[in-house]
C-alpha cells in the first residue's frame, strides 16, 4: 500500500477506517513474517516503516473524530470529562473564580457599611 494521508482519511466513515486499519495490520504482519524468514529483502524493511506510520495515521484520525464528537456532545454542559477541559496551568486552575474573589463575610460587610471609606476634596 502507498502512504496514507490524514486529509483523505478524514472524509471516510468510521467503519471504513476500521476496515482499513485491519488491512494495514494484516499487511504489517505479513511483512514482519517475511523479515523473519528472510524473503523480501531491504525493500520490505522500508515498507514496514510506511505501514506502521499509516496505522498511526488511521488511529490519529479515529481518535480525533471521536474527540470532536464528544466535544460537540458536552458543549454548553456544566460538567465535562477531564480530557475535554482546558488544560491551562495548575496554578491557573486553582485560582479563585471572580465570584469567589468578590465574596465578603457578613462581619466585613457590616463594618464597611458602618464605617465607609472617607473621601476628601482638596482645594486648588
Amino acid at each position: 500500500m502507498t502512504r496514507v494521508k490524514c486529509s483523505k482519511l478524514r472524509g471516510k466513515k468510521p467503519d471504513e477506517l476500521q476496515k482499513q486499519l485491519v488491512e494495514l495490520r494484516q499487511e504489517l504482519n505479513t511483512l514482519r513474517v517475511g523479515k523473519v524468514t528472510g524473503s523480501g529483502g531491504a525493500q520490505k524493511l522500508g515498507k514496514i516503516r510506511n505501514v506502521r506510520k499509516s496505522i498511526a495515521r488511521v488511529l490519529i484520525v479515529t481518535h480525533q473524530t471521536t474527540k470532536d464528537n464528544l466535544r460537540a456532545l458536552y458543549h454548553g454542559k456544566k460538567y465535562k470529562p477531564k480530557d475535554l477541559r482546558q488544560r491551562k496551568t495548575r496554578a491557573i486552575r486553582r485560582l479563585l473564580s471572580p465570584k469567589e474573589k468578590s465574596a465578603k463575610l457578613k462581619k466585613l460587610q457590616r463594618r464597611q457599611s458602618a464605617f465607609p471609606k472617607r473621601t476628601y476634596a482638596v482645594k486648588a
